[in-house]
């Protein structure tokens, strides 16, 4: 047989192909169709002439297939169910039953803040489903959510990147946090004084000494000495708790650690501004259904969170 050019193939005369396959009759293919018998025997002529054979000869009441087209049959009927099930997938997206792999993108502070809650969220809902977080530099992110490692990602995003769709969560803010018992705190405050002059605990990636507390005591003439930094958000509470230093930290970490580590929480007294936790995806995963049902649970539990 000479050499088909796929482009020319009519997928509607494959579909009429299974059909006919299945009936054995060009009327009740047609039928199954919801074509015409006139339409249902051009399309048998074109699949003829497409593949240089008969295909389905009458033999008493039935149209019965050829020995070709018993033989091409097990390829067409395979092909015509994987592009059913491409099509199905890509518009349909059922959590309760789905086993769909979901990346997030995170910092230990998102993770810690979000993930409990998104989990539980998610047993319930979409019980199937695999999350998978990983961890990211932020010059990269843009090139992860396009590509697929990323479904969405957390965190703050003052400039994000070209292609990408944004939409804020929630609102945080610093708050003091010391270990219980400390004497510089006084019914619940701290001098700004006192404060300057203890020593400080940071959590800094850029493996420097300087944070936004730096910069409100600069504004008041003042400076601390940060005796102690780590990359790693979740280490500085377990720190403060054994130690007389200080540090000011997201308010929902110091809320959920306060009792496992035995800290007093305090306002600052000093001025910072608060920041907006955003989550971030690829326009080109808008659409998806499983990206989109993702980003509605993250805005769920965010809000629950505000209201709690």
């Amino acid at each position: 047989m000479k050499s088909i050019k796929l482009a020319a193939i009519d997928l509607n005369l494959l579909v009429a192909f299974e059909a006919l396959l299945e009936q054995h009759s060009v009327t009740k293919a047609a039928e199954q169709l919801q074509i015409g018998q006139p339409a249902m025997s051009a399309a048998l002529s074109r699949l003829r002439i497409l593949f240089e054979d008969e295909l389905f000869v009458r033999l008493g009441r039935q149209m019965q297939p050829t020995l070709k087209a018993q033989a091409i049959a097990p390829g067409i009927l395979t092909a015509l169910q994987q592009i059913r099930q491409a099509v199905t997938a890509s518009q349909t997206f059922e959590p309760s039953v789905s086993s769909r792999t979901l990346t997030i993108g995170s910092s230990d502070y998102t993770s810690f803040v979000l993930m409990p809650p998104l989990l539980e969220f998610s047993l319930q809902k979409a019980p199937s489903i695999n999350v998978r977080m990983i961890g990211f530099e932020k010059d990269s992110i843009g090139d992860l959510l396009e590509q697929g490692e990323i479904d969405v990602a957390l965190g703050v995003f003052p400039a994000p990147p070209r292609q990408t769709q944004w939409e804020p969560i929630f609102e945080e803010r610093f708050v003091g946090i010391v270990r219980q018992g400390h004497p510089a705190v006084q019914q619940g405050t701290m001098s700004l004084e006192t404060f300057a002059q203890l020593p400080h605990a940071l959590t800094t990636l850029r493996r420097d000494t300087t944070g936004a507390i730096d910069k409100a005591l600069n504004e008041q003439n003042l400076e601390r000495r940060v005796a102690f930094t780590t990359p790693h958000m979740m280490v500085l509470p377990f720190a403060i708790a054994s130690s007389d230093l200080v540090a000011a930290i997201p308010r929902r970490i110091a809320l959920c650690l306060a009792t496992v580590c035995n800290l007093t929480i305090f306002e600052l007294p000093v001025e910072t501004k608060p920041w907006m936790v955003s989550m971030l995806w690829s326009t080109l995963s808008d659409r998806d259904e499983a990206n989109r049902w993702l980003r509605s649970a993250i805005k769920t539990i965010s809000q629950k969170m505000e209201t709690s």
